[in-house]
C-alpha cells in the first residue's frame, strides 16, 4: 500500500492569528465563517480538509500555475476566479510568469508547492484548486490529457458513467492506461497520463479526434460539440482543457458544491458498477470527511497522473 506522509501538524483544531506552519508565518482568520451552509461547514474545517489532504494533494500541486477559485461569502455568495497571483501575498509565495495573448504581458500566477502556501490559499476562500495540465518549467508540455465528461440536459452521473466506461475501453485499445476522476461535481474527468515530451500540439488534435469518433459511434448518447442544443440528451465529451493556459481541478480539490465534495480519483470497478446501474450515481460523490478516511487508497490510485509515462499512438484508430 501507498501510504501518504502525514503532515506536519499535529493539531486537531486551527486557530486564528499569525504562526509558523514548516518555518513559515501564516495568518489565519475568520475560521467560524460558514462557507457551506447546507452543512455548517466552516471555513476552520475547509482548512482542516486541506492541511490533512495535504500528502496527498500536494504532489497534483507542485510546480504548476494554480487558477483560484474564490469563494469569500461562501458557495452560496458571489465568487470569482483569479489569475494573478495577489500583489500583497507573503514573500514567500512561489509564482509562475505565463504569457497571456490577450493581456500581451506575463501574469504571475501563484503556485502552490508546500502546506503554507495551501494554507495561504484556503484562508482566502480559494475552494476549489485548478491548475494547468503542464508545469511552469515547461508550459508547452502537458503532463496528461483530459477528457470533461459532462452531462447534458435528461443526463447524469450514471450516464456519464456509461460514457467512462466506453471512453477507457477505446483508449484501451490504442494501447493507453486512463484514470477517472469523479469531478465532485455533475461529471467525470477522464485522465490520460504522458510524463514524456508530448506537446499540445499533439495532444488537443488526438484528443478533438478521439472524442469525434466517440461521437461516431456512440451519437445517441454523446456528443463532441459545444453547442447547447447538441448537447441535450447526451454526454459532451469536452476535449478543449487541452491547451495552454487552460486548467482543471486537480485531484483532491474540494468543489464548491451544496455540500463539501471533492474531486476524487475512483476506480474502474466503481465506475463500472455506476454504469451497469449496480450502485447509484452518487457512489461517485465522495465528501471531505470520506476522502479523508481513505486517503492512502486515494493517493495511491493516483499515483499514475505523476509517474506513469505514455506516448500518443500515431491513429487514433485500434
Amino acid at each position: 500500500m501507498y501510504q501518504v506522509a502525514k503532515s506536519g501538524s499535529t493539531e486537531h483544531d486551527l486557530s486564528e492569528g499569525t504562526f509558523e506552519v514548516e518555518g513559515k508565518q501564516l495568518a489565519l482568520s475568520n475560521l467560524d465563517k460558514v462557507l457551506y451552509p447546507s452543512t455548517g461547514t466552516t471555513k476552520r474545517d475547509v482548512l482542516t480538509y486541506y492541511r490533512d489532504a495535504a500528502p496527498a494533494l500536494l504532489p497534483h500541486l507542485r510546480g504548476r500555475p494554480l487558477t483560484m477559485k474564490r469563494y469569500p461569502d461562501g458557495v452560496e455568495g458571489a465568487h470569482f476566479y483569479e489569475k494573478r497571483c495577489p500583489p500583497w501575498r507573503p514573500d514567500w509565495i512561489t509564482t509562475a510568469a505565463v504569457w497571456s495573448d490577450r493581456k500581451q504581458r506575463d501574469i504571475d500566477y501563484c503556485v502552490i508547492d508546500d502546506l503554507p502556501t495551501l494554507l495561504w490559499a484556503a484562508n482566502l476562500a480559494d475552494l476549489e484548486l485548478h491548475t494547468m495540465l503542464a508545469r511552469s518549467d515547461d508550459l508547452d508540455v502537458p503532463t496528461m490529457m483530459v477528457f470533461d465528461l459532462d452531462p447534458g440536459q435528461g443526463m447524469d452521473l450514471g450516464d456519464c458513467a456509461v460514457v467512462a466506461s466506453q471512453l477507457g475501453d477505446a483508449l484501451a485499445e490504442l494501447g493507453l492506461t486512463t484514470l477517472v476522476k469523479a469531478s465532485g461535481s455533475n461529471g467525470l474527468h477522464l485522465h490520460v497520463p504522458l510524463n514524456t515530451d508530448v506537446t499540445y500540439e499533439r495532444t488537443k488534435p488526438f484528443a478533438k479526434a478521439i472524442a469525434r469518433r466517440m461521437e461516431q459511434d456512440n451519437g445517441d448518447r454523446v456528443v463532441s460539440r459545444m453547442t447547447r442544443s447538441a448537447r441535450k440528451g447526451r454526454v459532451l465529451i469536452d476535449w478543449s482543457q487541452n491547451t495552454t493556459h487552460k486548467s482543471t481541478v486537480v485531484p483532491f480539490s474540494l468543489r464548491a458544491r451544496q455540500r463539501p465534495t471533492v474531486a476524487v480519483p475512483v476506480t474502474s470497478q466503481e465506475v463500472h458498477a455506476v454504469a451497469d446501474g449496480h450502485r447509484q450515481p452518487e457512489h461517485l460523490l465522495w465528501d471531505a470527511w470520506t476522502v479523508l478516511a481513505r486517503l492512502d487508497e486515494r493517493a495511491e490510485l493516483a499515483q499514475p497522473l505523476l509517474t506513469l509515462q505514455q506516448h500518443l499512438p500515431e491513429s487514433t484508430e485500434p
